[in-house]
C-alpha cells in the first residue's frame, strides 16, 4: 500500500473542511444563544425596571430584591452550562475526528516502514528491530498521552459543575440575607 501525493493531500483538505465546519457550527450556536442571552436579559431588566417602578415602601423593595436575585443568577448558570456544553460538543467531535485521522496515517506509514523494512539488506535485523520497537513505543506513548488528556479535560469538566453548583447555592442562600440587612 503506498500513499499517493494526492490522497495524502485530499485526506488533509477533508479533516481541514471537518474542522472548519464544526467550528462554524460551534460559532452559529454560540451566537443563537447569545441572542436569545440577550433578549432575555433585556426583557427581565424592562419587567425589573417596571416593578421598582412600582416599589412603595422598603419592605416591598426587599421582597422585589429577592425575587429578582435568584432568577438572575439562575439565568447566568444556564447560559455558562450551555457555553460548556456547546464547548464540549465541539472538542468531542474534533477530538474523534483528530484520534480516526491520527489512526489512519499511523497505520499508513506504519505499514510503508513494514515494506521498507521486509527489504532491508540480510543481517540488518537488530536495525530493523530497533525500528520497530521505536514506532511501537511512539504509538503507545501517544496512546498514554490521548488518554492523560481525556482524563485531565473529564476533571476539569467535573469541577467546574461542581463550583457552578457550589456557587448557586452560596448566591441563592446569601441573596435573602443580604436584601434583609439592606432593609434593617
Amino acid at each position: 500500500m503506498t500513499i499517493k501525493p494526492e490522497e495524502f493531500a485530499k485526506s488533509g483538505f477533508n479533516f481541514a473542511l471537518f474542522f472548519a465546519n464544526t467550528a462554524f457550527d460551534g460559532i452559529e450556536r454560540l451566537a443563537v444563544l447569545n441572542l436569545s442571552a440577550s433578549r432575555s436579559v433585556f426583557e427581565a431588566y424592562v419587567s425589573n425596571l417596571n416593578a421598582l417602578l412600582g416599589v412603595k415602601d422598603i419592605q416591598s423593595l426587599v421582597e422585589l430584591q429577592k425575587g429578582i436575585a435568584a432568577p438572575s443568577i439562575e439565568k447566568g448558570v444556564e447560559y455558562s452550562r450551555n457555553v460548556i456544553a456547546i464547548a464540549t460538543d465541539a472538542k468531542e467531535k474534533i477530538a474523534k475526528e483528530v484520534e480516526s485521522h491520527v489512526a489512519d496515517t499511523n497505520a499508513k506509514v506504519t505499514n510503508l516502514v513494514e515494506k521498507a523494512l521486509a527489504s532491508a539488506p540480510a543481517g540488518s535485523e537488530v536495525a530493523v528491530a530497533a525500528v520497530k520497537t521505536a514506532i511501537k513505543s511512539a504509538n503507545e506513548a501517544m496512546d498514554g498521552l490521548n488518554k492523560v488528556a481525556k482524563q485531565a479535560a473529564e476533571v476539569a469538566e467535573a469541577s467546574v459543575s461542581a463550583a457552578t453548583e457550589a456557587s448557586i447555592k452560596a448566591t441563592t442562600a446569601a441573596a435573602p440575607k443580604a436584601a434583609a440587612k439592606k432593609a434593617a
